[in-house]
C-alpha cells in the first residue's frame, strides 16, 4: 500500500513532495507502437476486468495477435462473460499468492493484465509480477474522459510510473495525439452489462462463497439505482435555481469541490482521508477558518454515487457548525465544465476531474496522490493557504500540453470498456494507433 500523506491542510507544500511509490527498477509506461501485435508470442494471465465482455473481446484480439491467454474468474460474473480458457479461484484471498504462484509456474505467464490496481488480489498479483520480472498492464477508466481508457504498464494513478516532475514533459517531446472518435451514450449499455454481471454473480454464489467483493453485490443494488433515477429528476428540480445562480455571468464567487464515489479505492489507498466525509469535513473546516468571508463553497456529489450515499444531512449540520450557512453549497447535476470555468478554483482528491480542472485552465489543489499531481499543473501550497492564494498557481499551458500528449500517448486507447468502436477486426472496438510528431507529418 502507498504511505499515507500527512494531514493535507498541514502540508505548506504537498506537490512538491515525492507522493509515489518508489520502484526504481520501473521504466515509463508505454503502450507499443505495433500493439497489440508486440503481444505475439506472450503468455497472458487476465485477471478481474470491467463488468461486461471486454476482456473477452480482448483475449479475441490478442489471441488473434498471436498471444496465448488464460483468466481467472472471481465470482458468477466473471465465469458468465469468461466461461473458456479460464479458472476458478473458489478459496478465501489469504490463499491467493500461492494460487497465483501455481498459476503463472503452469501457465509460463510472463504478462498479467487486471482493471484496477487497488483491488486486494490485484495488488498482490502487482507485488509478485514485480518480484518475478512479469509485466503488468492495468485497465482504468479514462485519465482524459470521456473518449479515452487507460491501459498502463506497472500501475495506474498513485501507482502510476509517469513522471511526477515537470522538466520531464518541458523537455521531452510528446507526439501529437489524433483525433479520438467519439464514443457518445454509454449508460443504458453499462447498466445492463452491470446487472447481468451482479445478476449471476449472486445466482453463483455458492460456487465462489469466499469471494469478497470490493462493492455491494446485492439484489438491492436494483433497488438503489431506482432511488438514484428519483434523486436525479428531484435535485434537478430542487437545485435549479441555485445551479442558475452559480452559473449566470453575476455568478457569486465560489470554489468547487467534486467528490468522488464513496468506494473509490483511490480514496482510502492514496490519501490520508478514510472516507469523503470525513474529506468533506476537513475541507469544510479549513475554508471556514480560512477562507475570505465573500467566497462560497460549492460541493459537487459525484453522479455514478447518487443511487448509494446522500450528504444532505452531513452538509446541513456543517452549515450550522461551521458557521457558514447559505456559503456552503451542495449541488448534485449541473453541467461540470460550466461550474469548473466560473469556479475561482478546485479542490479534489486525486478525482480525474482536477485533470478536467486543469485543461480549463483553473488554479487546482490535489490532496492526495495523484498522477497530474505536479509543480505547474496544481498548486503547490497547504489547503488552508489556497483559499486566499490560488490566483498564484496558474496553470503553466506549455507544461500542460506537452503533459496531456504524453499521458495519451504512453496510456491512453481510444475506446470505451462497455460500448465498441466500429474497428474492422477488432472484437474489444480499441483504437490502438499511437499519435504522430509533428515533423513526420510534414515528411
Amino acid at each position: 500500500m502507498a504511505s499515507k500523506l500527512p494531514p493535507a491542510h498541514l502540508v505548506e507544500n504537498p506537490a512538491a513532495e515525492n507522493l509515489t511509490e518508489i520502484h526504481p527498477q520501473r521504466t515509463l509506461p508505454e503502450i507499443p507502437g505495433d500493439a497489440p501485435y508486440c503481444f505475439r508470442g506472450r503468455k497472458i494471465l487476465m485477471l478481474q476486468g470491467p463488468v461486461g465482455p471486454f476482456f473477452n473481446r480482448l483475449a479475441k484480439d490478442l489471441r488473434w495477435a498471436g498471444a496465448n491467454v488464460h483468466k481467472v474468474n472471481f465470482n458468477g460474473g466473471d465465469w458468465f462473460y469468461f466461461p473458456r480458457d479460464a479458472t476458478g479461484f473458489t478459496d478465501d484471498i489469504a490463499a491467493f499468492p500461492a494460487f497465483l504462484e501455481r498459476i503463472c509456474d503452469e501457465k509460463r505467464i510472463d504478462t498479467i493484465m487486471l482493471f484496477g490496481d487497488c483491488r486486494d488480489m490485484h495488488r498482490i498479483a502487482s507485488n509478485h509480477a514485480e518480484a518475478r520480472d512479469i509485466e503488468v498492464y492495468v485497465f482504468e477508466e479514462g485519465y482524459i474522459r470521456p473518449d479515452y481508457i487507460t491501459m498502463e504498464k506497472h500501475g495506474v494513478n498513485g501507482r502510476s510510473a509517469m513522471p511526477r516532475a515537470g522538466i520531464f514533459y518541458l523537455n521531452t517531446p510528446a507526439p501529437d495525439p489524433l483525433p479520438p472518435a467519439e464514443i457518445g451514450q454509454t449508460f443504458w449499455r453499462t447498466a445492463g452489462w452491470a446487472f447481468t454481471y451482479y445478476f449471476w454473480s449472486i445466482v453463483l454464489w455458492p460456487l465462489f462463497a469466499r469471494y469478497r467483493h470490493h462493492r455491494t453485490l446485492s439484489w438491492f443494488d436494483g433497488l438503489r439505482w431506482v432511488r438514484g433515477s428519483f434523486r436525479k429528476s428531484w435535485y434537478q428540480w430542487k437545485e435549479a435555481g441555485v445551479i442558475e445562480r452559480l452559473t449566470r455571468d453575476d455568478h457569486p464567487r465560489f470554489f468547487l469541490v467534486p467528490l468522488q464515489v464513496h468506494n473509490d479505492a483511490q480514496v482510502g489507498v492514496h490519501s490520508v482521508f478514510d472516507d469523503i466525509e470525513e474529506f468533506i469535513r476537513d475541507v469544510t473546516a479549513s475554508f471556514a477558518a480560512h477562507a475570505p468571508d465573500d467566497i462560497h463553497l460549492v460541493i459537487k456529489h459525484h453522479p455514478v454515487d447518487r443511487p448509494y450515499t446522500d450528504y444532505s444531512t452531513l452538509i446541513r449540520n456543517l452549515r450550522e457548525q461551521t458557521g457558514l450557512g447559505e456559503r456552503l453549497i451542495y449541488v448534485h447535476d449541473p453541467h461540470l465544465p460550466t461550474l469548473i470555468g466560473k469556479a475561482e478554483g478546485i479542490v479534489t482528491i486525486n478525482s480525474t476531474t482536477g485533470l478536467s480542472a486543469i485543461h480549463h485552465g483553473k488554479p487546482t489543489l490535489a490532496l492526495g496522490n495523484a498522477v497530474y499531481r505536479i509543480d505547474g499543473l496544481t498548486a503547490t501550497v497547504s489547503l488552508d493557504r489556497f483559499w486566499t492564494s490560488a490566483k498564484d498557481f496558474p496553470v503553466h499551458a506549455d507544461l500542460y500540453r506537452n503533459y496531456r500528449h504524453q499521458l495519451i500517448h504512453r496510456t491512453q486507447l481510444n475506446g470505451n470498456f462497455y460500448k465498441r468502436l466500429k474497428i474492422p477486426g477488432s472484437m474489444a472496438g480499441i483504437d490502438w494507433s499511437r499519435g504522430e510528431f509533428a515533423d513526420s507529418k510534414d515528411a
